[in-house]
């Protein structure tokens, strides 16, 4: 029986707000007080896993964010497993032993300036990547990459797309959920280009693909982060998954990779 491939549409998924160092951008920072800010992973593959914290700048200064130093950082399951991290530069701070799990729910405690932060996460189970190729674009006559992927029946679920051309990553994010494609093959498209003129796709260039599969609080986060061409003279921050006020997401994610050359 043929299977219905489903295309999903980039215009709704597509977030420009990602840099390629993964700070979060465009926050509503003209406050008087500064916030902490709190990102970092873990992944169903071997770590090291990394937590990075730092804090906010008044919206008129340059946009650096002071480096958090000398905080207690800690990361549980619910499987008995924890491990108080380790700082190896100002405002970094890994793992040595967690190993993440599909299925296990993962806490981060951040205790930091005298204020306590936490997290939860879920690592979804892994979705394979079945191919990865390159086809005709729907719109004009360029052509473009794709790749397909099985959504598993039944459950909700949560995915972000991250790509690189030729190892550097590209800026911008894909989040989607399978609300209308439950359970069925879907076709993830992500262009011959993005926003910017000179990110064309050339002959030879190498595209990677880093498919993850993520919870609902993470999956917020990104959805409700304001991308760089949002015009609002107002913008609000993303909803974060971490207590306290703390901007930033914590996320216990699956990965699956992939590459195809561009021609």
């Amino acid at each position: 029986m043929k299977h219905h491939i489903i295309q999903l549409a980039m215009a709704l998924l597509l977030i420009f707000s990602f840099s390629s160092c993964e700070k979060v951008v465009d926050l509503n920072l003209d406050t008087s007080s500064p916030s902490i800010v709190i990102q970092g992973n873990v992944f169903d593959h071997d770590g090291p896993y990394m937590i990075q914290i730092s804090k906010t700048v008044a919206f008129t200064e340059s946009n650096i964010f002071p480096a958090v130093s000398k905080a207690k950082v800690t990361i549980s399951d619910n499987l008995g497993n924890s491990e108080r991290l380790t700082e190896t530069s100002p405002g970094t701070y890994m793992t040595s032993t967690l190993k993440g799990i599909p299925g296990a729910t993962y806490t981060l405690t951040v205790v930091a300036e005298g204020s306590t932060y936490t997290a939860v996460s879920t690592m979804p189970e892994p979705v394979d990547i079945d191919r990865i190729y390159i086809r005709k674009s729907d719109v004009g006559s360029n052509r473009e990459v794709a790749f397909d992927f099985q959504d598993p029946a039944g459950i909700d679920n949560y995915y972000r797309v991250i790509e690189y051309v030729n190892g550097s990553l590209k800026t911008g994010i894909n989040v989607g959920n399978d609300k209308l494609y439950q359970g069925k093959i879907i076709t993830y498209s992500l262009g011959s280009s993005s926003i910017k003129k000179d990110s064309v796709l050339q002959s030879g260039d190498r595209v990677r693909i880093q498919f993850e599969c993520i919870d609902k609080g993470v999956y917020e986060y990104f959805r409700t982060t304001k991308g760089n061409g949002d015009q609002s003279t107002s913008p609000t921050n993303p909803t974060s998954n971490i207590s306290n006020g703390a901007l930033g997401y914590f996320s216990a994610c699956t990965v699956r990779q992939d590459s195809i050359i561009y021609h």
